[in-house]
């Protein structure tokens, strides 16, 4: 059989799996479906994912590429994968790319947004989707502390204990809260890279600043600390969504 290269865009509910990256036997991940469909339709599989999602956190926009040895040109295959994938995963694009193409090593960056449902009364339509935050928050605060953060700094804080990365230092291109008080509030972040739960670190830092537990104009300071101690709580996992990766001419999706 021919050896193909694809690029797959993928959306998935990240509820139900124990983050994208296959883990200890009897772990259920993205990653583990997405090989087990592939196996069924082709063999020599290498699958490597833009990034790697922790347990609960969903993506409208995941990227992975894939050499495989297939038959199958890149419709047929898509329709084929889509039809053995669990309901909670689907490939929006299937395309093929040059052999040299890597959807982790060739991002230029990637888009999160962290939801927040702000009602007073839950919503259990947006329970899988969003964090509730019952009190009144403060956003044009929150949106004053979150400008802060753009540009290129240490996240050292803002990083999950115990992490092992060569080093913390980050771009951010976008910080931005928008919604209203009491209602559906998002935190979208841009960056050409994430440390791992730094966009959960950075949001429950913000919902304190939107409750007037720490001051709007502290983010430089909190920067400048490297001490993970001195940020906010890490929010939970089910707010946040991988919305695009980015790569040279264009994000993906569209």
């Amino acid at each position: 059989m021919p050896v193909a290269h694809f690029k797959l865009v993928l959306e998935y509910d990240g509820a139900g799996f124990a983050g994208w990256q296959i883990q200890r036997e009897g772990q259920r991940t993205v990653q583990g479906e997405l090989e087990a469909a592939f196996a069924e339709l082709g063999r020599d599989l290498r699958l490597m994912g833009a990034g790697r999602t922790d347990a609960g956190v969903h993506a409208e926009g995941q990227v992975a590429s894939v050499r495989i040895d297939t038959p199958h040109d890149a419709e047929t295959l898509r329709r084929a994968l889509n039809a053995k994938l669990p309901r909670e995963v689907v490939i929006r694009r299937l395309e093929p790319v040059a052999s040299g193409f890597d959807a982790r090593s060739d991002s230029l960056g990637k888009h999160y947004r962290y939801c927040i449902w702000n009602g007073r009364l839950r919503s259990p339509l947006r329970a899988a989707r969003a964090l509730h935050v019952r009190e009144p928050l403060d956003l044009l605060a929150m949106a004053q502390a979150a400008k802060a953060l753009v540009g290129r700094h240490d996240f050292a804080c803002f990083q999950a204990t115990g992490s092992e990365v060569p080093h913390t230092v980050r771009t951010l291109t976008r910080a931005e809260i928008s919604g209203e008080t009491g209602g559906e509030v998002a935190l979208d972040l841009e960056g050409d890279g994430f440390l791992r739960h730094m966009v959960r670190n950075i949001a429950g830092t913000l919902v304190e600043v939107g409750h007037g537990r720490r001051p709007p104009d502290g983010m430089p300071a909190l920067l400048e600390a490297q001490d993970r101690g001195g940020a906010g709580p890490t929010a939970a996992a089910q707010g946040l969504t991988l919305v695009s990766v980015r790569y040279a001419g264009c994000a993906v999706p569209d």
